[in-house]
């Protein structure tokens, strides 16, 4: 196994500060100052330092609080491996207990105030740890680690004297790891795997045991980071850290909750700067795992639609379970960048191959057809009657010998393939010995990928356990879903970085003249009406139809005359949110009298319905288009997030939409339009001409400005229906509903 906006909302963008460790947007660390030129529009960090966490994965002194050497107690385990840990990275240990002089042979101090010398690590066995903290402040300690639970997995009371810990250290410099936390940082890691590493972070220690089991295959790990509730170190902190380490090759995460979503992309886009690629298990997609995880970590999961777009949008590789953590974070960790995207799948049965194609294709991946003359050359040692065209099926008998090797260069050597997978569903030895060293073999003279799936049950087979798990040039599966979500990942990860442009680029610095315009027509705790929502989209340079507010029968006529028949009428106030459920619309208008009695009518359904009206909205018949829908939400993690989707009735009926995290650019709002199921729409269907979508994008980048610079008084925004016109036309809102905090 292998180990950019339009018009007067343009916005400007500098290069990404510099330091040792290379561009660096990350999270936040105690002691860090940020300045106007370090935050976007809406006072949120567009960069910061990566935290130093040498000391913690390797001090040079440790103090173990709380010491024992008691046998039968729980600390004297944990004594015993804090201990031989601290041997192993070279760091002296200080025993603290207040009734012993000696802990293993170890001088024992009674007190942190009595230790000889400044502690870089201090780890903390006892049951309340706040007035050791305060101690441990006093002598300044570098890092704490605090394994005590009760605090915010258990509820309000539990949070508060969370609260308490962190406050005891606020200001000090000094870190805290925990509580909630485990000795999984402290565990006996392999010396002898070399190649790169895998980082690990984990918010339940056990659900890191498979990852850590890799070692025993020969994948290097080089840390472990178990966060437990995040009182002050998170799991931001440590992706920002580990993108910056040499060693690292990938890093594999476990994620109940998120403590800082800001801070989290920060650091995911430190990674993706880095080209290091990020692997996390995300719970919470249902209403069950969430509930559990916050009894579990006492942190918010978050609306999993945006959690899933903000880790795309920063190149997040999300998966499913712990067997795809450990299979994904090892390919990705160890095997080169592609030369090509193209998979190639070769088999000794048409049966195999044809399954794993399906899979592979089903998951995106270009299975490219090889050329004529590359199957005329596999045709030279595969029979004339089987299929080579990609899944090349060699029949079994040519594997047993020369030809074997033959073919697997063959294929290697088409300029289209990238990556080659053979798939072996069973052991027939001596074949199934000779094809597993004929790939390995091959994989120490090509820098394409070569993947395996070794089918058996078994896993003690030679061809298995020595020569595949044996290599470090061989990706080795044990289920093809595996292979397939591996390798898409791989090919997505190394696309996704090689033209990476951070979001935080296309950040404003400041507010433009539209925020100050649109600042005045906000009412704090109120919904705004149709008429003075459309004024916010107005100031932001988003087209409305021509309209005009009338309060009386005789006004509706002359705007209907001066706007130009046909007309919509709409009643317009601060409380109509489905206005066509009500009544409250009339399209298509034709004439005075038709205007003059629609006029009586809506105001009359409103008031029987008791509905305040700032009056009647006469407006222009917007001809015939795509109607979609954007708008704004506020997620309690990230913040204003911008959504797109179809729109009228479809967007409650389909829920076709897609999400991103401000800040973003164009290619990212083209992106949204691209994970749409409707998106064929927009492209013109059964006759129908294709739309502006030039001008969507531009709407959406709009909406996105909005989002940043009224985010601290606009509580939700949406503009639907957005009628998208035929390409060249422009695009037009003619609803929108507006909520201001």
């Amino acid at each position: 196994m292998l180990g950019s906006t339009h018009g007067t909302l343009t916005t400007t963008s500098r290069p990404a500060r510099v330091t040792a460790c290379g561009r660096h947007p990350g999270p936040a660390v105690h002691g860090t100052t940020t300045t106007a030129e370090d935050t976007d529009v809406s006072g949120r960090p567009l960069f910061s330092d990566v935290p130093d966490l040498d000391r913690l994965f390797h001090p040079r002194t440790m103090a173990v609080i709380g010491a024992s050497e008691t046998e039968g107690k729980p600390n004297t385990a944990i004594t015993r491996q804090l201990i031989d840990w601290a041997e192993r990275v070279g760091a002296r240990v200080h025993p603290v207990h207040p009734t012993r002089t000696t802990v293993f042979g170890l001088p024992c101090h009674a007190s942190v105030r009595d230790l000889p010398e400044r502690v870089d690590l201090a780890v903390l066995l006892v049951g309340d740890p706040a007035p050791v903290l305060e101690e441990l402040r006093e002598v300044r300690a570098r890092f704490v680690v605090v394994f005590a639970s009760g605090f915010a997995e258990t509820g309000a009371e539990g949070a508060t004297a969370q609260t308490r810990l962190t406050a005891a250290l606020q200001g000090s410099g000094t870190r805290l790891l925990g509580p909630n936390t485990n000795l999984n940082a402290f565990e006996r890691f392999r010396d002898d795997l070399d190649g790169p590493a895998i980082a690990l972070i984990t918010q339940s220690g056990h659900q890191g045991r498979p990852v850590f089991a890799l070692q025993e295959l020969g994948i290097r790990l080089s840390h472990w980071a178990p966060t437990g509730n995040e009182a002050d170190l998170e799991c931001a902190d440590f992706l920002s850290y580990f993108a910056t380490r040499p060693e690292v090759g990938a890093i594999a995460a476990y994620v109940e909750g998120l403590k800082d979503g800001r801070a989290f992309l920060l650091a995911a886009d430190r990674a993706a700067r880095h080209k290091v690629p990020v692997v996390m298990v995300k719970v919470g997609r249902t209403e069950t795992g969430a509930r559990t995880a916050a009894t579990h970590t006492g942190k918010l999961t978050g609306a999993d639609d945006v959690v899933d777009a903000a880790m795309r949008q920063y190149g997040v590789i999300r998966v499913n379970g712990l067997d795809e953590l450990q299979d994904t974070a090892a390919l990705l960790a160890r095997a080169r960048p592609p030369r090509a995207q193209g998979v190639a799948v070769y088999s000794i049965s048409g049966g195999t191959g044809a399954h794993f194609a399906d899979l592979a294709s089903a998951a995106g991946l270009d299975l490219p057809v090889l050329s004529a003359a590359k199957q005329n050359e596999l045709h030279q040692w595969i029979p004339g009657y089987l299929s080579v065209a990609n899944p090349v099926d060699n029949g079994g008998h040519p594997v047993g010998d020369w030809r074997g090797r033959k073919i697997i260069d063959a294929v290697l050597a088409d300029p289209s393939v990238g990556v080659l997978v053979c798939p072996i569903t069973g052991p027939f030895p001596p074949l199934s010995d000779r094809l597993a060293r004929d790939l390995v073999d091959a994989a120490e003279k090509t820098d394409k990928l070569i993947c395996v799936v070794w089918g058996s049950p078994v896993g003690t087979e030679d061809a298995y356990r020595t020569t595949l798990l044996g290599s470090s040039r061989v990706a080795t599966f044990r289920t093809f879903a595996n292979c397939v979500t591996a390798v898409r990942a791989y090919l997505d990860h190394h696309r996704f970085t090689d033209g990476y442009r951070s979001p935080f680029d296309d950040a404003p610095r400041t507010l433009s003249p539209s925020a100050r315009k649109a600042r005045a027509l906000l009412r704090p705790g109120e919904q705004l009406s149709e008429h003075a929502a459309k004024q916010l989209l107005r100031a932001y340079g988003i087209r409305v139809p021509r309209e005009q507010l009338v309060t009386s029968a005789a006004a509706a006529v002359r705007a209907a005359g001066q706007i130009g028949y046909p007309v919509v009428m709409k009643a317009s106030g601060p409380r109509l949110g489905h206005k066509s459920e009500l009544g409250l619309v009339r399209i298509g208008l034709t004439s005075a009298s038709q205007v003059r009695d629609t006029y009586r009518e809506l105001t009359e359904i409103a008031r029987y319905e008791e509905l305040p009206l700032d009056g009647v909205l006469v407006c222009q018949l917007v001809g015939q288009g795509v109607e979609m829908t954007v708008g704004i939400t506020h997620d309690p993690l990230f913040g204003p997030t911008v959504t797109v989707g179809l729109g009228g009735v479809l967007v409650e009926v389909l829920d076709d939409t897609a999400v991103r995290v401000p800040p973003f650019g164009e290619d990212h709002a083209r992106a949204m339009l691209g994970e749409l199921r409707g998106r064929a729409l927009l492209d013109g269907v059964r006759g129908a001409p294709p739309t502006d979508v030039d001008a969507l994008v531009e709407t959406v980048l709009r909406v996105q400005r909005m989002a940043l610079e009224l985010g601290d008084g606009l509580a939700g925004l949406d503009v639907n229906p957005l009628v998208v016109l035929e390409r060249g036309q422009g695009a037009v809102a003619l609803d929108a509903l507006a909520v201001c905090r």
